[in-house]
């Protein structure tokens, strides 16, 4: 017996071999965006959209691997009690019943536990890492979602927001050949490379601030404010929407980040200081309101 199961093992290890290189190769050529599953937020250049946008994008892939593995297993098993445990040829009546089996059902207990804990554990520690907030960050900022728009404030450093600069948006239009018109849309400003902390606000109802490629998204609401902290990375201008039902024209609350240079970034601060749109935006969100009679301000 030991002579014939040695060779065995070794024409084992001798199959897995070429799979592996098999396998090291196919994913050696899979590009940054399948890598990560076709999510977006991510280029062919490697560079992710913010600090946190790789962790969301591995938590999401490899559960999905993981699930894969489980299903292939099932499905495995499943046939092969369909194929071994088939009816032959002239038998009649049913097959043995067993009442259990202690060993398996044991083992399809334990595993799914297993998947659930650890499924658990790793979004636990994700979700710990993006809910933690930046004390000091070199950006902040006050997101406001209204029907059915976007303001937004660049907070300074002072507590009554004196020195702040603001944005307002209308909602979203459609351009001449039937596209949404993206210069009029709302935007929002980040510089590179440096800490966001961005306070969210709901001037209504609920909405929620959803920037798709940086793969986060967070409710606003009245009387609650929430905040999201992160890094922007790479440069270049990214599309964002409301992501909860908030009335007739939800479509249309949409808006663009432009995530630009630093000396970018002050230079557009600088232009909305010399249009005079400066201090808290709240003040001038009331006295628009007080004379139109409703809510929606076109952008400066």
């Amino acid at each position: 017996m030991p002579l014939k199961t040695a060779p065995s093992r070794r024409r084992l290890r001798l199959a897995a071999l070429p799979v592996g290189i098999a396998t090291a190769l196919v994913l050696a050529g899979c590009t940054t965006t399948e890598l990560n599953g076709f999510l977006p937020g991510f280029t062919d250049d490697g560079v992710q959209a913010t600090n946190h946008t790789e962790m969301i994008s591995g938590l999401w892939v490899n559960s999905w691997l993981v699930l894969l593995a489980v299903g292939i297993v099932t499905w495995a098993l499943m046939l092969w009690s369909v194929i071994v445990y088939r009816r032959r040829k002239g038998q009649t009546g049913l097959p043995v019943q067993l009442r259990y089996n202690m060993p398996i059902e044991i083992f399809y207990t334990v595993v799914p536990l297993i998947l659930v804990v650890g499924f658990f554990a790793f979004t636990a520690r994700d979700q710990t890492i993006l809910e933690t907030q930046y004390d000091d960050p070199d950006v902040s900022i006050t997101a406001f979602g209204k029907q059915w728009a976007w303001d937004f404030q660049y907070n300074g450093d002072r507590e009554d927001n004196s020195d702040a600069v603001w944005t307002m948006g209308v909602q979203a239009e459609p351009a001449s050949n039937g596209d949404v018109d993206q210069d009029a849309l709302p935007t929002l400003y980040l510089p590179v490379n440096k800490t966001v902390k961005i306070e969210l606000q709901s001037r209504d109802v609920i909405h929620s601030f959803w920037i798709i490629d940086f793969l986060y998204k967070k409710d606003m609401y009245i009387g609650r404010d929430n905040y999201m902290s992160f890094t922007p990375t790479r440069e270049g201008t990214y599309a964002g929407k409301c992501a909860e039902l908030c009335g007739e024209y939800h479509s249309a609350m949409l808006f663009n980040v432009k995530v630009v240079s630093e000396t970018e970034y002050e230079s557009y601060l600088s232009t909305l200081r010399s249009d005079g749109q400066t201090g808290d935006i709240d003040d001038a969100y009331d006295r628009l309101q007080n004379n139109t009679g409703f809510g929606t301000a076109v952008e400066g």
